[in-house]
Parts: C-alpha cells; sequence; structure tokens
C-alpha cells in the first residue's frame, strides 16, 4: 500500500511537470524579438555519410532571405558518400558554397575534427553550426539572428522537432525529439533559466567561441554542444533558445539503432548530470504509471490509472504537434539498409 501512494505521488508530480512544460512551449512559441539586425554569417554544415534527405537538407541553408551568408560544407575524405551530394550542391550555388577537405586535425571527437578546416576558412565573424540531417525555411537566418543583437548574448540555438518518418525506428526517434527533448528543452529554458544548447543548430561570434578555448576546449570531449554553452554561461554570456523550429530529418531508422543512439545518450547525461539524472523518469508519467502497474501486480486500479495518464500524455502531445504544425506522417517503405532487432 505504502509503494501505491509512493508511485501514486510520482505520477501526480509527472503529470503536474507534463502540464508546466506544456506551458513553457506555449510562452516560447509566443516570444517576439523585434530587430533589423543582420551581420553576415558563415554557417558550417560538417558531413559525413549519407543522412536521410540530404540533398534537401543541404539546399535548404542556400536558399535563405538574408543579405549576406555563405555556407561551408566540410568533409574528412574525397571517398565520403556525401561528396556527390556536396559537389551537386556546389555545382547549383557556386558562389554561395565552399567545400573544405580537410583530416589533418586529431581531435578525438569527430565532430569536432570535421569543423576545424571550415571554421578557419569562414570569413564571418558571426558563425552558425548545422548539423546535415536538418532542414529549415527561407526565414531562418533572419529570425534566429535577432536573438544575439545583444552582446549580452553569446549563444542562441534552436528548437527542434522530427520529421519525415518511415520506418518504426524513424517515428520512435521523432516522437522523443517532438516529446521529451523539445518540451524539456522549453521548460529549462523558461522557468529554469538553464542553458541548453542544441548541435543542430548554434549561432555565436567568433570572439565570444574563442573567448571560451574555441575548438581546443571541446575537441577531446563528446556533448561538445552542451560544453560550449555550459562555458557560455560561466563566461556569464547569455545562451538563448530560440523558437524558430529547425526540421530534423529521420526517415529510415531501424529499432536497433534507436535503442543504441538513447543507450549511447543516456550514458552521456548520466555522466554530465550525476544524481540529476534520476530526476528524468518525472518527465513521463507514462513510464511512472507503467511502473505502478509492475509493482502493483497488475492491479485493476493500476491498469485505469495507467489508461488515464495515457490518454493525458497522448491528448497532450497532439496539442504539441499541432502548435507546431506537425503530423505522425509514418509511411512504411522497404528499405534494404534497414534491420530490425
Amino acid at each position: 500500500m505504502i509503494i501505491s501512494w509512493f508511485f501514486l505521488g510520482l505520477i501526480s508530480l509527472s503529470i503536474a511537470l507534463y502540464l508546466v512544460q506544456l506551458l513553457a512551449l506555449r510562452k516560447k512559441l509566443n516570444e517576439k524579438f523585434e530587430t533589423e539586425f543582420t551581420p553576415p554569417i558563415s554557417i558550417i554544415k560538417p558531413l559525413k555519410g549519407l543522412d536521410d534527405n540530404l540533398f534537401d537538407n543541404i539546399e535548404s541553408f542556400c536558399k535563405q532571405d538574408y543579405p549576406q551568408y555563405e555556407v561551408i560544407l566540410s568533409l574528412e575524405d574525397y571517398n565520403d558518400p556525401a561528396y556527390r551530394i556536396v559537389r551537386k550542391i556546389k555545382d547549383k550555388y557556386p558562389d554561395k558554397v565552399t567545400i573544405i577537405i580537410d583530416n589533418s586535425d586529431n581531435s578525438l571527437n569527430p565532430k569536432v575534427r570535421n569543423m576545424i578546416g571550415a571554421y578557419k576558412a569562414s570569413k564571418y565573424e558571426y558563425f552558425l553550426i548545422s548539423d546535415s540531417n536538418v532542414s529549415v525555411d527561407s526565414d531562418y537566418l533572419k529570425r534566429t539572428v535577432k536573438m544575439i543583437s545583444s552582446s549580452e548574448v553569446g549563444l542562441v540555438t534552436n528548437m527542434i522537432a522530427g520529421v519525415g518518418e518511415r520506418s518504426i525506428g524513424a517515428l520512435f526517434e521523432n516522437l522523443h525529439l517532438n516529446s521529451f527533448i523539445l518540451l524539456s528543452t522549453c521548460f529549462l529554458d523558461t522557468f529554469l533559466k538553464i542553458p541548453c544548447s542544441i548541435g543542430k543548430s548554434m549561432l555565436m561570434r567568433k570572439k565570444d567561441f574563442e573567448a571560451i578555448g574555441g575548438f581546443s576546449s571541446i575537441r577531446d570531449i563528446l556533448a561538445e554542444d552542451y560544453f560550449i554553452g555550459s562555458l557560455m554561461h560561466r563566461m556569464g554570456k547569455r545562451v538563448l533558445l530560440s523558437n524558430y523550429i529547425v526540421k530534423n530529418f529521420n526517415e529510415y531508422w531501424s529499432m536497433k539503432r534507436f535503442l543504441n543512439r538513447h543507450t549511447r545518450w543516456a550514458k552521456i547525461r548520466w555522466k554530465i548530470s550525476g544524481a540529476k539524472y534520476f530526476t528524468e523518469p518525472l518527465c513521463n508519467p507514462v513510464y511512472l504509471s507503467f511502473a505502478h502497474i509492475i509493482v502493483s501486480g497488475f492491479s485493476q486500479n493500476a491498469m485505469v490509472i495507467f489508461l488515464g495518464i495515457s490518454f493525458i500524455k497522448i491528448l497532450g502531445d497532439l496539442l504539441v504537434g499541432k502548435g507546431l504544425q506537425l503530423k505522425p506522417s509514418l509511411k512504411y517503405v522497404p528499405n534494404p539498409a534497414i534491420t530490425s532487432i
């Protein structure tokens, strides 16, 4: 009985936290920044392998409604399968795109190693790091750069939404992005003022980046995006989350890939957060209500609570999707590259 009441308390707290996270998302979506600040920007995109929707992802950064910017595509090897895509992009946008092939650095973090040559070749004081699996609309730069007009701001990152699922693993990945990741980052940013830097889109000034040590400070560690935001925060610079939504295309994922990725990132979050990592289950009332079923011996009351909590969570996630103008779009298309567990 005591254990049951304990779980009911945790479930109630989790539901309250979930509702607060929905409120944080609403507040974030309603934020407005009015400024005509449009400095030249260097976009650095490290590439390795063929991500889903790769050509269209990269091309979306070449079609920005923005006065002056460059797109630098960096690879370590001419034999990388992404190079063929990169050449097509370069041929289509010769004045906008630069290709950097450089494997001379010995950093242990492969993403950082891939960006150093591009950073050295970049022309502008403001630079933006963007992953190859994200796509944006033509107003992305114009809306994102508004938030860094103040010298108090050291880094601007963006909200991420998963789209394009065509397999069960990709559907799970996108649901994770559009619920746990999206809501928790909005909550931490809006109510707790904890910096949340997301590597899929990070805008900075070179002078601020170099003041925290530049790539030398993150070259041999994973989760470089988290540490960049943390170092900026320690230096006294604000780390802001833009309400402009960047689309992360995940189309063909196996469940094995999904589970491997999140097992790896769970270990990283544990290393970063320590004991605070164990508060993560509070972000998922469905998980807690299912655990309640197990410890209660599959009692009728526990089953009713689980179904009720699941309904509330599904309804809340549908509201999130509506607010972000997203719809689940799972269309199974056989792909020989996909394997199941």
